[in-house]
């Protein structure tokens, strides 16, 4: 049974994903960890657009609505802190989740594709 180029690219691609799971999760060192978050905030940081507008009476209003709002953000955020180190971490690192679910996904392609694979040279001899 000769392996084609899927069953490279497969291959390579769980070892991709797989690497970059344990960079992101920071199994090895939480230095990646740390790395990863930041790559990720400065890129949605870097997707925001600047424009400067002259203010009147509905600018003045909507800035001080966001400032109040700003204000009651942080907040929350120090209640959550409190909260964190009273009941856990609470934190939610999404990406960790999403790069295990592909992981799984892989896994189980390459898994099935070599049964099947081994089915069909066992049925049609070569």
């Amino acid at each position: 049974m000769t392996q084609g180029v899927y069953h490279k690219v497969l291959r390579t691609a769980l070892l991709v994903v797989a690497f970059v799971l344990v960079f992101d999760s920071g199994i090895i060192s939480p230095i990646t960890k740390q790395l990863s978050d930041n790559t990720i905030l400065y890129l949605a940081q870097g997707a925001g657009v600047f424009a400067q507008i002259e203010p009147n009476e509905l600018n003045v209003i909507t800035a001080e609505l966001q400032r109040r709002e700003n204000e009651l953000d942080a907040r929350e955020a120090s209640l959550r802190t409190i909260e964190a180190r009273d009941f856990g971490t609470g934190t939610n690192d999404y990406s960790t989740y999403i790069l295990s679910i592909i992981l799984f996904i892989l896994t189980v392609l390459i898994t099935v594709n070599y049964v099947l694979d081994w089915k069909r040279a066992r049925i049609l001899p070569i």
